[in-house]
């Protein structure tokens, strides 16, 4: 395919009028006089609109820009990513680039600057990007995060039984603006008559699930809590031994994870993207082992009403101002 050159804007002179360069304007009366006809004046203004126009550029493909909450590794969200990146390319027929994030409030003001177009967000950090955004729409979420739990873990040998035997104990959460590790642990501590800041003896944040779990097997902390996906996952991949770190405590559900995009996004390949995420079937084999490295059974519609519950967890945690 042959590529079109662009063709170079006008000169400016001073103030903000177009300048004709002189070479236009040489051979004398006939020339001024050529000027004056009726079709020249058209001829000129045709020339300068088009060359005033922003050429195309062939050499930029569209890209959708995809990235996710940092709840785990950089390296293990990369290894996650790269099959469901290959999937959305082939579905959307679009290149899909990933684009890494260094923390919760980046994922937002990311999505809310225009400068990412997909967001992998928890149920807290969905809840922050639209009321940051105003139009940041929830699309599709796992089948298992429509009543996703957190989990409380201490040590195997540990007397703690109960939340309200946490007070004077040490305790991890996971990122300040994470769901499952934060948010709704903090929410049902509080609703148990433990408050973190007062009753216990110190509080921490190893900002992702999976650290929160090597510090509890350590003895780095007492005890923490951290979201059920991924203490599945590092008991089944034999990276925490459950004979030395137990769960003591499950929430109640919640809605939490979803794949968010901009609220300005074209319609149309936002219906794309939906409609790729839901035709995954779990019993075609490729879709499965791109379904398991996501831990999930299938993906589901959502919407922004889902997560009501959480925004109102996080208004009586404090963390966000009530409306």
């Amino acid at each position: 395919m042959s590529r079109s050159l662009p063709i170079p804007p006008p000169r400016r002179g001073r103030g903000s009028r177009l300048e004709i360069p002189r070479s236009r304007l040489r051979g004398g009366v006939r020339g001024r006089e050529a000027l004056r006809s009726p079709l020249r004046p058209l001829a000129v203004l045709a020339l300068l609109l088009v060359a005033a126009a922003p050429a195309a550029r062939a050499d930029a493909p569209r890209v959708l820009r995809v990235s996710a909450i940092p709840d785990e590794s950089p390296t293990e969200l990369l290894r996650k990513f790269r099959p469901l990146g290959a999937y959305l390319e082939k579905a959307l027929g679009m290149p899909v680039r990933f684009q890494p994030v260094t923390d919760y409030p980046a994922a937002v003001e990311a999505l809310a600057g225009g400068h990412l177009d997909l967001v992998w967000y928890g149920g807290f950090t969905f809840v922050q990007a639209r009321r940051r955004t105003g139009n940041a729409i929830p699309l599709v979420q796992r089948a298992e995060d429509a009543a996703f739990h957190s989990l409380f873990i201490t040590a195997a040998g540990s007397p703690i039984r109960s939340l309200r035997d946490l007070k004077g104990k040490t305790f991890a959460f996971g990122s300040v603006s994470s769901t499952s590790g934060s948010l709704m642990p903090r929410y049902y501590l509080l609703k148990a008559g433990v408050n973190p800041e007062r009753d216990l003896a110190h509080v921490a944040y190893s900002g992702a699930h999976d650290v929160t779990a090597r510090w509890v097997e350590s003895g780095k902390v007492q005890a923490g809590a951290l979201n059920e996906s991924v203490w599945r996952e590092l008991v089944d991949e034999k990276k925490i031994d459950p004979a030395k770190v137990r769960v003591f405590y499950t929430t109640p559900p919640f809605h939490d994870y979803n794949w968010t995009v901009r609220g300005d996004l074209d319609p149309a390949l936002v219906r794309k993207i939906e409609a790729a995420f839901l035709a995954l079937d779990p019993k075609d084999p490729r879709d499965r082992a791109l379904l398991d490295l996501q831990r999930a059974s299938r993906f589901i519609e959502t919407r922004p009403e889902n997560y009501r519950e959480i925004e109102e967890a996080a208004e009586s945690a404090g963390l966000l101002k009530r409306r």
